[in-house]
């Protein structure tokens, strides 16, 4: 079982999301653009587009969206990108860019209010998630994506580009699928020690943070890794178990992404940023579900198999599917509900240090 959390954090937490409710209630009508970048936790349709495995385009996901509606979120409804989007006062997360690719016409206002990137699978390193999912748009290919967006701002907003940019919020889930690849030894041709291969991780995010800095950039809003040693997809395999060593990993990617944000505050001028701990805030979850109304912290609400972690959520595999979803931690074999995703947009929104630092999300879209 991964590492007992207090229930004092419990507390905190459940204070956190009781003031958080009062505060954003109705929303807020100024809402800054986001420009979102990750992996299956944050993609609202991207690898719909690609010839991937790693897709979410079909039954039971969307369940509880509009319509009932299948989109390629790996969710029952909004996933985590969207809650905090909503909480900036976005109906849902900006669109996937590569719908933009398809459709040329879009508006000036639809490319102002923001694109989001991310690509279920991929992660930091190119080579991240190729092995097991097929086609990935990688992190390094996201950026360069944003790079296309920024030179299209350019052409709309002349000289008042960078002041836009320079305001808008990057917000970034990623890492899990490296350190998945890592477990599976497929890190690439070069076999790394774990220490080698987190320092190789950290050294080209280091680099791809830095030049969405060099795009413009000011306002980093980060998500670390969470337990993904408990994930049913790994626990199902394990007798139930999470796995010690994926958690610790994950603790030590946390720690080492702490190391490098500092490092790029005090390099760049202007560079801010707000890290979310998602190892600790869903440790809280899984300490403490019945205070946040969860009975099932183990199985999946979709899926097959032992604990429902042996396949994705397939209707067209003959899926089980839970009823009572507001009750379960996790969606599918990797991927929390949308309840959950609501819980953790809220904490890193308004949450305190225990759970983002140095500044919540909130915060950071506050600061100058």
């Amino acid at each position: 079982m991964a590492p007992f959390v207090s229930n004092n954090y419990a507390l905190v937490f459940l204070s956190v999301l009781f003031s958080l409710a009062m505060h954003v209630a109705h929303g807020n009508n100024d809402a800054p653009a986001l420009f979102i970048f990750g992996d299956s936790t944050f993609d609202v349709g991207t690898n719909n587009f690609l010839r991937s495995k790693a897709r979410a385009n079909f039954p039971y996901n969307g369940i509880d969206f509009y319509h009932s509606r299948p989109t390629g979120r790996f969710s029952n409804g909004f996933n985590t990108a969207d809650q905090i989007a909503r909480l900036f006062g976005h109906q849902k997360s900006p669109p996937p860019f590569l719908t933009s690719q398809k459709n040329r016409n879009s508006s000036k206002n639809n490319i102002l209010q923001g694109f989001n990137f991310a690509s279920g699978g991929s992660g930091i390193l190119r080579e991240t998630g190729s092995l097991e999912w097929g086609e990935v748009v990688f992190f390094e290919r996201q950026v360069a994506q944003f790079a296309l967006v920024r030179a299209r701002i350019n052409g709309i907003l002349g000289a008042k580009a960078d002041t836009f940019i320079s305001k808008s919020l990057f917000l970034i889930s990623v890492g899990s699928n490296d350190l998945f690849d890592f477990a599976r030894n497929e890190s690439g041709s070069i076999r790394l020690g774990a220490e080698q291969y987190l320092a190789l991780t950290q050294l080209t995010y280091y680099s791809h943070l830095k030049k969405l800095y060099e795009l413009g950039a000011r306002k980093f809003g980060i998500i670390s890794v969470a337990p993904i040693g408990c994930c049913p997809a790994i626990t199902s395999g394990n007798g139930g178990k999470c796995v010690k060593a994926l958690n610790d990993f994950a603790v030590a990617f946390h720690s080492a992404t702490q190391v490098l944000l500092r490092k790029l505050s005090s390099e760049l001028e202007g560079f801010h940023y707000s890290l979310a701990n998602s190892f600790l805030m869903t440790n809280t979850l899984l300490s403490s579900p019945s205070s946040f109304g969860l009975n099932e912290t183990k199985s999946a609400c979709c899926g097959r198999g032992y604990l429902n972690g042996k396949d994705g959520c397939i209707k067209a595999h003959n899926a089980n599917l839970c009823a009572n979803r507001e009750e379960f931690l996790f969606w599918d074999w990797f991927h929390p509900t949308e309840k959950v995703s609501k819980l953790a947009a809220e904490t890193v929104f308004g949450g305190g240090i225990d759970f983002v630092s140095p500044i919540n999300f909130s915060q950071l879209a506050s600061s100058y």
